[in-house]
Protein backbone atom coordinates (compact mmCIF):
# COMPACT_ATOMS: atom_id res chain seq x y z
CA UNK A 1 0.00 0.00 0.00
CA UNK A 2 1.17 3.73 -0.73
CA UNK A 3 2.07 5.86 2.62
CA UNK A 4 1.70 9.26 3.26
CA UNK A 5 4.20 12.24 4.47
CA UNK A 6 3.72 15.77 5.26
CA UNK A 7 5.93 18.20 3.20
CA UNK A 8 5.50 22.22 4.03
CA UNK A 9 2.73 20.91 6.19
CA UNK A 10 0.44 18.82 3.92
CA UNK A 11 -0.55 15.30 3.95
CA UNK A 12 0.93 13.95 0.70
CA UNK A 13 1.18 10.61 -1.12
CA UNK A 14 4.41 8.62 -1.63
CA UNK A 15 5.66 5.24 -3.33
CA UNK A 16 6.91 3.64 0.22
CA UNK A 17 4.75 0.56 0.66
CA UNK A 18 3.72 -0.65 4.78
CA UNK A 19 2.79 -4.43 5.56
CA UNK A 20 -1.36 -4.60 6.01
CA UNK A 21 -1.62 -4.59 9.26
CA UNK A 22 0.57 -1.82 9.51
CA UNK A 23 -1.89 -0.05 6.89
CA UNK A 24 -5.14 -1.37 9.04
CA UNK A 25 -3.28 0.32 12.30
CA UNK A 26 -2.76 4.04 10.45
CA UNK A 27 -5.81 4.01 8.93
CA UNK A 28 -7.85 3.05 11.88
CA UNK A 29 -6.36 5.41 14.51
CA UNK A 30 -6.40 8.17 12.37
CA UNK A 31 -10.17 7.84 11.39
CA UNK A 32 -10.63 7.22 14.94
CA UNK A 33 -8.53 10.46 15.86
CA UNK A 34 -10.48 12.35 13.04
CA UNK A 35 -14.00 11.15 14.23
CA UNK A 36 -12.91 12.50 17.82
CA UNK A 37 -11.50 15.57 17.20
CA UNK A 38 -14.25 16.84 14.22
CA UNK A 39 -17.00 15.49 17.13
CA UNK A 40 -15.82 17.97 19.94
CA UNK A 41 -14.71 20.71 17.68
CA UNK A 42 -18.01 20.95 15.97
CA UNK A 43 -20.09 20.87 19.60
CA UNK A 44 -18.25 23.52 20.45
CA UNK A 45 -18.70 25.46 17.05
CA UNK A 46 -22.51 24.21 18.07
CA UNK A 47 -22.37 25.94 21.35
CA UNK A 48 -20.96 29.06 20.39
CA UNK A 49 -23.74 29.16 17.46
CA UNK A 50 -26.44 28.43 20.49
CA UNK A 51 -25.73 31.35 22.95
CA UNK A 52 -25.46 34.72 21.60
CA UNK A 53 -23.20 35.71 24.37
CA UNK A 54 -20.46 34.39 22.94
CA UNK A 55 -20.86 36.99 19.66
CA UNK A 56 -19.65 39.73 21.70
CA UNK A 57 -16.53 38.61 23.03
CA UNK A 58 -13.21 38.71 21.23
CA UNK A 59 -12.08 35.46 22.95
CA UNK A 60 -14.62 33.22 21.83
CA UNK A 61 -14.96 35.05 18.45
CA UNK A 62 -11.62 34.01 18.00
CA UNK A 63 -12.00 30.80 19.45
CA UNK A 64 -14.99 29.66 17.05
CA UNK A 65 -12.19 30.81 14.03
CA UNK A 66 -9.88 28.88 15.53
CA UNK A 67 -12.37 25.27 15.87
CA UNK A 68 -13.37 26.11 12.61
CA UNK A 69 -10.36 25.95 10.78
CA UNK A 70 -9.76 23.10 13.11
CA UNK A 71 -12.51 21.55 11.58
CA UNK A 72 -11.56 22.44 7.61
CA UNK A 73 -8.07 21.38 8.01
CA UNK A 74 -8.45 18.33 9.65
CA UNK A 75 -11.30 16.65 6.96
CA UNK A 76 -8.39 18.42 4.27
CA UNK A 77 -5.93 16.37 5.34
CA UNK A 78 -7.70 13.02 6.32
CA UNK A 79 -9.05 12.84 2.35
CA UNK A 80 -5.33 13.12 1.41
CA UNK A 81 -4.19 10.49 3.86
CA UNK A 82 -6.53 7.92 2.90
CA UNK A 83 -6.44 9.61 -1.21
CA UNK A 84 -2.67 8.21 -0.58
CA UNK A 85 -3.96 4.51 0.16
CA UNK A 86 -6.93 4.40 -2.26
CA UNK A 87 -4.64 6.02 -5.49
CA UNK A 88 -1.40 6.51 -6.47
CA UNK A 89 -1.57 9.27 -8.34
CA UNK A 90 -4.23 12.10 -8.80
CA UNK A 91 -4.85 15.36 -11.26
CA UNK A 92 -2.41 18.11 -10.84
CA UNK A 93 -5.22 20.89 -10.50
CA UNK A 94 -7.30 18.72 -8.01
CA UNK A 95 -4.11 18.17 -5.82
CA UNK A 96 -3.01 21.77 -5.82
CA UNK A 97 -6.48 23.03 -5.07
CA UNK A 98 -6.44 20.60 -2.14
CA UNK A 99 -2.97 21.65 -0.84
CA UNK A 100 -3.86 25.04 -1.40
CA UNK A 101 -6.91 24.96 1.43
CA UNK A 102 -4.83 22.41 3.42
CA UNK A 103 -2.16 25.09 3.77
CA UNK A 104 -4.91 28.28 4.06
CA UNK A 105 -6.53 26.43 7.16
CA UNK A 106 -2.83 25.08 8.24
CA UNK A 107 -0.64 28.31 8.05
CA UNK A 108 -3.36 30.47 9.81
CA UNK A 109 -3.76 28.55 12.98
CA UNK A 110 -0.08 30.14 15.18
CA UNK A 111 -1.33 33.15 13.46
CA UNK A 112 -4.83 33.34 15.03
CA UNK A 113 -2.67 31.50 18.73
CA UNK A 114 -0.72 34.34 18.83
CA UNK A 115 -3.98 36.76 18.41
CA UNK A 116 -5.72 34.90 21.29
CA UNK A 117 -2.43 35.36 23.40
CA UNK A 118 -2.35 39.36 22.97
CA UNK A 119 -6.07 39.52 23.51
CA UNK A 120 -5.52 37.85 26.93
CA UNK A 121 -2.37 40.02 27.40
CA UNK A 122 -4.66 43.06 27.07
CA UNK A 123 -7.39 41.23 29.57
CA UNK A 124 -5.07 40.11 32.09
CA UNK A 125 -2.06 43.61 31.79
CA UNK A 126 -4.42 46.15 30.36
CA UNK A 127 -7.73 45.53 31.84
CA UNK A 128 -9.34 48.85 31.72
CA UNK A 129 -8.59 49.32 28.02
CA UNK A 130 -9.61 45.79 27.22
CA UNK A 131 -13.27 47.10 26.01
CA UNK A 132 -11.81 49.68 23.88
CA UNK A 133 -9.09 48.04 22.03
CA UNK A 134 -10.41 44.35 22.05
CA UNK A 135 -13.55 44.91 19.85
CA UNK A 136 -15.63 42.53 17.86
CA UNK A 137 -15.33 44.92 14.45
CA UNK A 138 -11.55 44.66 15.41
CA UNK A 139 -11.40 41.04 15.84
CA UNK A 140 -13.35 40.68 12.46
CA UNK A 141 -10.65 42.70 11.13
CA UNK A 142 -7.81 40.93 12.73
CA UNK A 143 -9.18 37.64 11.18
CA UNK A 144 -9.65 39.19 8.01
CA UNK A 145 -5.82 39.90 8.15
CA UNK A 146 -4.52 37.08 8.99
CA UNK A 147 -5.98 35.59 6.01
CA UNK A 148 -4.97 37.98 4.26
CA UNK A 149 -1.37 37.18 5.77
CA UNK A 150 -1.70 33.83 4.58
CA UNK A 151 -3.59 34.43 1.19
CA UNK A 152 -0.08 36.53 0.50
CA UNK A 153 2.43 33.78 1.24
CA UNK A 154 0.79 31.11 -0.02
CA UNK A 155 -1.01 32.56 -3.74
CA UNK A 156 2.27 32.98 -5.07
CA UNK A 157 3.15 29.43 -5.09
CA UNK A 158 -0.46 29.43 -7.61
CA UNK A 159 0.60 32.40 -9.34
CA UNK A 160 4.37 31.12 -10.16
CA UNK A 161 3.03 27.55 -11.44
CA UNK A 162 0.59 29.14 -14.07
CA UNK A 163 2.82 31.23 -15.14
CA UNK A 164 5.88 29.11 -15.31
CA UNK A 165 4.17 25.54 -16.26
CA UNK A 166 2.93 24.30 -19.51
CA UNK A 167 -1.55 23.70 -19.74
CA UNK A 168 -1.17 20.22 -20.00
CA UNK A 169 0.80 20.16 -16.59
CA UNK A 170 -2.28 20.64 -15.31
CA UNK A 171 -4.38 17.84 -16.60
CA UNK A 172 -1.35 15.43 -16.15
CA UNK A 173 -1.23 12.98 -12.94
CA UNK A 174 1.13 13.25 -10.25
CA UNK A 175 1.67 12.11 -6.54
CA UNK A 176 -0.27 14.69 -4.29
CA UNK A 177 3.06 16.88 -2.92
CA UNK A 178 3.50 19.95 -2.87
CA UNK A 179 6.81 20.15 -4.56
CA UNK A 180 5.27 18.25 -7.51
CA UNK A 181 1.77 20.62 -7.76
CA UNK A 182 3.95 23.23 -7.38
CA UNK A 183 7.74 22.46 -8.68
CA UNK A 184 9.88 25.35 -9.58
CA UNK A 185 12.43 25.26 -6.80
CA UNK A 186 12.07 28.59 -6.26
CA UNK A 187 9.00 28.06 -3.97
CA UNK A 188 10.95 25.55 -1.85
CA UNK A 189 13.31 28.49 -0.87
CA UNK A 190 10.76 31.27 -0.25
CA UNK A 191 8.84 29.08 1.65
CA UNK A 192 11.90 28.16 4.04
CA UNK A 193 12.23 31.77 4.37
CA UNK A 194 8.83 32.93 5.65
CA UNK A 195 8.50 29.70 7.58
CA UNK A 196 11.54 31.41 9.29
CA UNK A 197 9.86 34.51 9.87
CA UNK A 198 6.67 33.53 10.83
CA UNK A 199 7.94 31.44 13.02
CA UNK A 200 10.17 34.27 15.08
CA UNK A 201 7.60 36.65 14.81
CA UNK A 202 4.72 34.23 16.72
CA UNK A 203 7.34 32.83 18.77
CA UNK A 204 8.36 36.44 20.14
CA UNK A 205 4.43 37.98 20.29
CA UNK A 206 3.70 34.42 22.61
CA UNK A 207 6.52 34.10 24.84
CA UNK A 208 6.23 38.23 25.16
CA UNK A 209 2.47 37.82 26.18
CA UNK A 210 2.95 34.76 28.39
CA UNK A 211 5.60 36.13 30.23
CA UNK A 212 3.72 39.52 31.58
CA UNK A 213 0.72 37.65 31.75
CA UNK A 214 2.95 35.19 34.32
CA UNK A 215 4.47 38.29 35.92
CA UNK A 216 1.11 40.25 36.37
CA UNK A 217 -0.60 37.40 38.04
CA UNK A 218 2.52 36.87 40.50
CA UNK A 219 2.46 40.49 41.22
CA UNK A 220 -1.43 40.96 42.04
CA UNK A 221 -0.79 38.05 44.67
CA UNK A 222 -3.27 35.63 42.38
CA UNK A 223 -2.73 32.15 42.37
CA UNK A 224 0.55 31.42 41.08
CA UNK A 225 0.55 27.71 40.76
CA UNK A 226 -2.29 27.65 38.28
CA UNK A 227 -1.26 30.89 36.49
CA UNK A 228 2.19 28.94 35.96
CA UNK A 229 0.38 25.48 34.95
CA UNK A 230 -1.70 27.35 32.54
CA UNK A 231 0.99 29.09 30.54
CA UNK A 232 2.79 25.57 30.66
CA UNK A 233 -0.25 24.04 28.94
CA UNK A 234 -0.69 26.60 26.48
CA UNK A 235 3.46 26.64 25.93
CA UNK A 236 2.76 22.50 24.81
CA UNK A 237 0.06 23.13 22.45
CA UNK A 238 1.70 26.32 20.98
CA UNK A 239 4.99 23.92 20.41
CA UNK A 240 2.71 21.32 18.70
CA UNK A 241 1.65 24.25 16.95
CA UNK A 242 4.67 25.84 15.54
CA UNK A 243 5.94 22.80 14.29
CA UNK A 244 3.81 24.01 11.28
CA UNK A 245 6.47 25.58 10.40
CA UNK A 246 9.02 23.37 11.71
CA UNK A 247 7.25 20.16 9.85
CA UNK A 248 9.86 20.29 6.26
CA UNK A 249 13.25 20.47 9.07
CA UNK A 250 11.66 17.82 11.07
CA UNK A 251 10.86 15.43 8.28
CA UNK A 252 14.01 15.55 6.96
CA UNK A 253 16.06 15.59 10.26
CA UNK A 254 14.09 11.79 11.48
CA UNK A 255 14.75 10.68 8.08
CA UNK A 256 18.38 11.19 8.55
CA UNK A 257 18.47 9.57 12.15
CA UNK A 258 15.71 6.77 11.41
CA UNK A 259 15.89 5.82 7.64
CA UNK A 260 15.17 2.25 7.92
CA UNK A 261 11.53 3.23 9.44
CA UNK A 262 11.24 6.54 7.21
CA UNK A 263 7.59 5.31 6.68
CA UNK A 264 7.18 5.60 10.66
CA UNK A 265 8.50 8.43 10.96
CA UNK A 266 6.55 10.44 8.36
CA UNK A 267 2.86 8.93 9.71
CA UNK A 268 4.29 10.13 13.36
CA UNK A 269 5.11 13.78 11.58
CA UNK A 270 1.69 13.67 10.49
CA UNK A 271 0.30 12.97 13.60
CA UNK A 272 2.29 15.34 15.65
CA UNK A 273 2.04 18.06 13.55
CA UNK A 274 -1.50 18.18 12.10
CA UNK A 275 -3.57 15.78 14.61
CA UNK A 276 -2.38 16.31 18.41
CA UNK A 277 -2.64 20.17 17.73
CA UNK A 278 -5.94 20.07 16.49
CA UNK A 279 -7.24 17.64 19.94
CA UNK A 280 -5.44 19.81 22.12
CA UNK A 281 -6.98 23.22 21.04
CA UNK A 282 -10.65 22.29 22.50
CA UNK A 283 -9.37 20.94 25.50
CA UNK A 284 -7.13 24.24 26.76
CA UNK A 285 -9.23 27.01 24.98
CA UNK A 286 -12.67 25.42 25.76
CA UNK A 287 -13.06 23.30 28.28
CA UNK A 288 -10.51 25.35 30.86
CA UNK A 289 -13.21 28.04 30.50
CA UNK A 290 -15.92 28.21 33.10
CA UNK A 291 -18.07 29.78 30.93
CA UNK A 292 -17.37 27.99 27.53
CA UNK A 293 -17.11 24.54 29.06
CA UNK A 294 -20.45 24.95 31.23
CA UNK A 295 -21.81 25.75 28.11
CA UNK A 296 -19.69 22.46 26.17
CA UNK A 297 -21.16 20.30 28.76
CA UNK A 298 -24.67 21.13 28.57
CA UNK A 299 -25.03 20.61 24.75
CA UNK A 300 -23.16 17.57 25.09
CA UNK A 301 -25.56 16.24 28.10
CA UNK A 302 -28.57 17.14 25.46
CA UNK A 303 -27.16 14.97 22.43
CA UNK A 304 -26.09 11.98 25.14
CA UNK A 305 -29.64 12.08 26.30
CA UNK A 306 -31.80 13.37 23.12
CA UNK A 307 -33.21 16.44 24.83
CA UNK A 308 -33.86 19.53 23.18
CA UNK A 309 -31.61 22.19 23.33
CA UNK A 310 -33.55 25.13 25.03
Amino acid sequence: MNTQFMLHNVTVVVGYRDPFIKVVFKNVLVFVLGLLINYINIIFMHTFCKHQMFYTNPRYILFFHLVLNNVIQVNLTLVLFFASYIVYTINVSVCATLILLALFTTENMPLNLACMAAECYIAVCLPLQHARLCTVNRTLITIVLIWTTILISVLPDLFITLATEPLDFFSSRVFCLRENAFPNPLLSKKNDSTYVVYLILVWSVLFYTYFMILCTAQKANKDGKKARMTILLHSVQVLLCMTTYAAPMLKTTLKNWFPKYHSDTLFACYIIVQILPRAINPVLYGVRDKCLSKSFMYEMSCKSVGRPNL
